[in-house]
């Protein structure tokens, strides 16, 4: 049986619309009009900000359809999608296989506020995979994961402090929207209007990739840190891998300091690797949070562990933590279909060859045309910097040639490629794209640099 005709390569079509042209993109009328409705009944026009196109000054298409690896907006122009609903969608859109699963779900009911029966395959599956989640709790999104976790480890600890990096995003919890002030040796001010000083005054930050600052932050604050929590690959400042004793390094120093490692994967879990992060560097977390994979494109999220901290949660526990729709039936039904169609045999290795060939094809095209780049990847995750090196860090991304982000964005989109509007945000490739779709995206690259600024 062929990967198409199973759902696991680019679904029917495909290559010949990628080799069509997607046509001019952009927003059109019918776009412009629905965004002109929404700018009056939603803050910015969106309801997540990263959606209103405002860092490349233009305006968002809107988005009607999704097939594989194409998105249509409302005015049928159509796009070579890379940004796969922020990575769930590792199959691509509209999965044959997904479709039927979730079709037969919401026909028994959509949701019933009872257990399920996907909610325990599902868990199973993520126990089998995971290397470090021993048992796990489903909710319905990755901030409420993250904010899980951090009242956990309180708990388990006795400690309110908690050690963060500049770049990471774990969410819009809180004690996680937080700067670095005046650096690692004092805790944090508030970076968004609305959270108390008290929120985050037991929030440290310090530079990713920087154990020396982690260091003296626990020499600091000693006995305080209740966690360490860390994208092992960050996706929320663009992509920025972590160097090679940096993650063990962060275990070490959690085990000499009585602190818990909490790995932030719901990008990386299930996208990177077939046991996510924690499998890839083969270094052990104390909690883990997941999210996007694992619902196929539904909401959902999930924080789990070593089975003695998720024996903490009530109702076996103390720790409080509850959600009405949590485990949602249809959730739980979609990320399972897309776990068993992505851990079919071969598919993690040809979702890594296809992310390569694209990143190495926009490397090469635009090094040709004189410019500098570097597009860093792993799994089916990857990011563009116009750069000589990859970032490290916070700095060092800012340090990269971002006011050509702008330009390059725009002649993408009015070429049907579909990228994050700004560039600190990483792209997601997906089983569905293959050697036309990466052709489609070097090519507008290739007409655009032609042109770009220096």
């Amino acid at each position: 049986m062929s990967d198409a005709k199973r759902g696991g390569g680019p679904v029917e079509g495909a290559g010949r619309e990628a080799r069509a042209g997607a046509g001019r993109g952009g927003a059109g009328p019918r776009s412009r009009a629905l965004n002109a409705v929404a700018r009056a009944l939603f803050p910015g026009g969106v309801n997540s900000p990263v959606r209103a196109f405002k860092s490349v000054g233009s305006e968002p298409p809107v988005i009607r359809a999704a097939k594989g690896a194409w998105l249509t907006d409302v005015d049928g122009h159509r796009y070579l999608d890379l940004i796969g609903a922020w990575g769930p969608m590792i199959v691509g859109h509209s999965h044959p296989a997904v479709v039927a699963a979730v079709t037969r779900r919401v026909r028994r009911g959509s949701a019933t506020g009872t257990p399920s029966p996907d909610e325990p395959r599902l868990g199973k599956r993520v126990v089998a995979t995971m290397p470090w989640v021993e048992r796990l709790r489903f909710v319905v999104s990755g901030t409420e994961a993250c904010m899980a976790a951090l009242r956990l480890a309180r708990a388990a600890t006795g400690r309110d402090a908690v050690i963060k990096f500049e770049g990471c995003y774990h969410g819009h919890g809180d004690a996680f929207l937080s700067s670095a002030g005046s650096g690692a040796l004092t805790f944090d001010a508030p970076d968004s209007p609305g959270v108390p000083q008290s929120v985050v005054g037991a929030t440290v930050t310090v530079p990713y990739n920087d154990l020396a600052a982690v260091a003296r932050a626990f020499a600091a604050h000693p006995k305080q840190i209740a966690a360490i929590f860390v994208e092992p690959i960050v996706g929320n400042m663009g992509f920025v891998r972590p160097d090679a004793d940096f993650l063990p390094g962060l275990r070490r120093l959690c085990d000499a300091h009585g602190t818990l490692l909490v790995f932030d994967e719901v990008m990386t879990g299930f996208r990177v690797h077939r046991g996510g992060a924690q499998a890839l560097f083969g270094v052990r977390p104390d909690l883990t949070t997941l999210g996007k994979v694992i619902g196929g494109g539904f909401p959902v999220g999930a924080y789990g562990g070593r089975a003695d901290l998720m024996a903490m949660i009530a109702p076996e526990g103390k720790v409080y933590q509850a959600g009405t729709l949590a485990g949602h039936p249809v959730g739980m039904t979609a990320g399972l279909a897309t776990l068993r169609e992505i851990q079919r045999p071969g598919q993690y290795e040809r979702l890594a060859a296809v992310t390569a060939r694209l990143a190495d094809g926009l490397e090469g095209t635009l090094r040709a045309a004189g410019l500098d780049a570097v597009a860093p990847r792993q799994g089916g995750m990857m990011g563009l910097w116009f750069a000589r090196v990859a970032p490290r860090n916070l700095t060092e991304a800012k340090a990269t040639k971002t006011d050509l982000f702008r330009s390059y964005h725009r002649a993408m989109i009015e070429a049907g490629v579909y990228l994050p509007p700004s560039p600190y945000e990483a792209w997601f490739v997906s089983t569905a794209h293959g050697d036309a779709e990466i052709a489609h995206v070097v090519s507008a690259t290739a007409a655009w640099a032609t042109t770009a600024p220096t």
